[in-house]
């Protein structure tokens, strides 16, 4: 191998993730980069992996693939929405996953981006995306797919099974705050709720393009994606139909939630400003009785007697009992 060849290998190797050479039965094998360089059609269907912020992976792409510029901008693109598009023969497709990395929020999507043809499949991406380890190792096993089609399926049902967990997780999220509703402290639900909130709207908002993505998937005709792998992408895209279901009735859970902790919060409030009131009201004529006592004029009644003060006491207190008589006949306590 020449120089230029050495440099070419190490560049491109630093972002390829895998290469894998699907023998049509299920498994296949991995390959070099001086492998992936004699690859022909014949030997199988061919399924590289790139990270695509590498600059190796970059030039490649543009200078060596053989791909039209619109596909190598769409595979390096740094935000990218789920989408497939027809061109030529070949579909430029791309998909989103929650993200299941350590210390990572499952609503922060991690993207994937394929140009798949009959014999070849390229795909970046910038995270890691456990489907595609999930996808890999069936390979390996010789479970996995067969076709070009039959992989981009099979990695699609990867990508919604892998949704299932965190869609659970946010059920059992919404039944434990509505659960806590009645003996939590409000300001702690209150971030709960807002926080599972933020995290179904963020995750609809992707998941709805995706279904689109599939739905657009189900009427490309390209002639190497048979009717039997439509079949199922059809029950793929209804997996991910009742995903988004369940997340808008965990949103609007999380809503109505969070308007019953409101109305609670409003209710408590008003029963400790009613009973402030009530005692507000009963002190009130008392207040008046002792201040107007209380002046210091001549003439006050009772100055001089010495039980004026327990008689005035006791005048107070029967002011009290008849406020209280008052209230009650008026339903007021």
């Amino acid at each position: 191998m020449d120089s230029t060849g050495t440099k070419e290998q190490i560049a491109v190797d630093v972002g390829l993730i895998h290469a894998y050479l699907l023998d049509r039965e299920g498994g296949g094998r991995d390959l070099g980069w001086s492998e992936v360089r004699d690859w022909q059609p014949q030997q199988g269907l061919l399924w590289l992996h790139f990270d695509y912020t590498d600059a190796g992976v970059q030039q490649w792409l543009r200078e060596q693939s053989g791909l039209e510029p619109l596909v190598v901008d769409a595979l390096l693109t740094e935000e990218t929405r789920p989408r497939t598009t027809a061109l030529g023969d070949g579909l430029l497709v791309a998909l989103r996953g929650v993200n299941l990395n350590p210390e990572s929020q499952p609503e922060d999507m991690v993207s994937i981006r394929l140009w798949v043809e009959e014999h070849r499949i390229i795909s970046t991406r910038r995270r890691r995306l456990l489907s595609v380890n999930d996808l890999l190792q069936l390979l390996r096993a010789g479970r996995g797919p067969v076709n070009a089609a039959g992989l981009v399926v099979s990695l699609t049902d990867l990508l919604v099974w892998r949704m299932s967990d965190t869609v659970e997780a946010f059920e059992d999220k919404i039944d434990d705050l509505e659960d806590r509703v009645l003996d939590a402290r409000s300001a702690e639900l209150r971030a709960d709720l807002a926080q599972l909130r933020k995290q179904t709207i963020t995750l609809r908002r992707y998941l709805a393009p995706e279904r689109e993505a599939l739905s657009r998937m189900l009427q490309e005709k390209v002639s190497w994606f048979d009717e039997g792998s439509r079949m199922q992408l059809r029950e793929v895209s209804d997996r991910l139909l009742r995903h988004i279901e369940d997340i808008d009735a965990v949103r609007e859970r999380a809503a109505v939630t969070q308007e019953e902790l409101l109305s609670r919060n409003s209710e408590q409030l008003n029963n400790r400003m009613y009973v402030l009131s009530v005692v507000a009201a009963i002190f009130l004529p008392l207040g008046f009785l002792t201040g107007l006592l209380g002046v210091n004029v001549g003439g006050i009644p009772g100055a001089d007697a010495p039980g004026a003060f327990a008689v005035f006491c006791g005048l107070l207190v029967l002011a009290v009992i008849l406020q209280i008589v008052i209230f009650r006949w008026r339903k007021w306590l």
